[in-house]
């Protein structure tokens, strides 16, 4: 009965809260939570005209390509884990060596300008960064006018199988090195500045500074997008590579969003296609979990308590 009443003195006190957030909550159970439901999908064989309620249960047949080595699902796997992997090693790093960078600065008006340059990319659609790539290093674009007018041979960049993972990586960094600095560059805000004041009163050299102060204060912070990044591993930009995929083909460029679309949307097999997306789902999550698990044996916080 206590209990009772205090939690209707808390909500009477936070009510103006729970007005403001009440909005946002209902879109999420709407657009977030309920169109999980339509999973059942990947058990039925599903078919527009006949409806969800009325497709027949087909169990885990949807679910055949996990055990059955389906050729166009292992092609699009592999070009995953390759994407996943490369865009790990190459693209996750760069915001951090980026804020470190601008945070170095002395100059603050030239801090702020650069901030601005980086931050640009990532407002534009995938359709106006897949144009720019285009006219700089198409066959005909800029890079190769210019080689053709002086004399050298044309570099075939754009178009070619051998260099499309190369070239999706190039892109995600011009477009969102720049934004992934303001999180870094929020924490290096909260570094208290007096440690770096009493170091180098101690003597300390600024590879000193950076390496026992700075990159500690934002080991947090970097494990922490370092699993969320993980929980989205195998999503590696679908309408970036489907915009892409056609000259190349699908044997370079097929990764899992852009194998469930072309069979579900195109080929019209929805049930293994929601099937796959939902075990790619799974997968995430898993990795989600242990990746903050290792994190608490290592003494962090990771994405949420124990």
């Amino acid at each position: 009965m206590q209990q009772r009443v205090q939690r209707l003195r808390q909500f009477r006190r936070d009510k103006v809260l729970v007005a403001l957030g009440l909005p946002g909550a209902i879109a999420l159970i709407l657009f977030q939570y309920l169109p999980l439901l339509g999973n059942i999908i990947a058990f039925k064989d599903y078919q527009p005209y006949l409806g969800i309620n009325d497709a027949p249960f087909v169990g885990l047949r949807n679910f055949s390509f996990l055990w059955d080595g389906n050729p166009e699902f292992l092609n699009a796997l592999v070009n995953t884990l390759i994407l996943t992997l490369v865009q790990a090693v190459f693209v996750f790093p760069i915001p951090l060596a980026l804020a470190l960078l601008l945070n170095s600065l002395a100059g603050e008006r030239l801090k702020r300008l650069l901030q601005s340059v980086l931050y640009l990319p990532h407002f534009l659609s995938w359709v106006i960064v897949i144009a720019i790539f285009q006219q700089m290093l198409g066959n005909a674009g800029m890079l190769n006018t210019f080689l053709v007018q002086n004399d050298f041979p044309m570099i075939h960049i754009i178009g070619v199988p051998e260099l499309f993972k190369a070239l999706l990586t190039t892109q995600v960094i011009w477009k969102d090195a720049g934004w992934g600095t303001i999180i870094f560059l929020a924490a290096l805000s909260q570094v208290d500045q007096e440690q770096y004041e009493a170091s180098a009163v101690d003597g300390a050299n600024a590879r000193q500074r950076l390496w026992h102060i700075t990159l500690p204060s934002l080991k947090g912070i970097f494990i922490l997008l370092l699993i969320l990044r993980l929980g989205d591993s195998l999503s590696v930009g679908f309408e970036q590579i489907i915009l892409q995929q056609g000259p190349v083909g699908t044997d370079s460029s097929e990764v899992l969003d852009t194998w469930v679309y072309n069979n579900g949307i195109i080929g019209g097999d929805w049930g293994m296609s929601t099937a796959a997306g939902l075990v790619k789902s799974m997968v995430g999550v898993l990795l989600v979990i242990g990746a903050n698990k290792l994190a608490h044996l290592f003494g962090e916080q990771g994405v949420y308590q124990k």
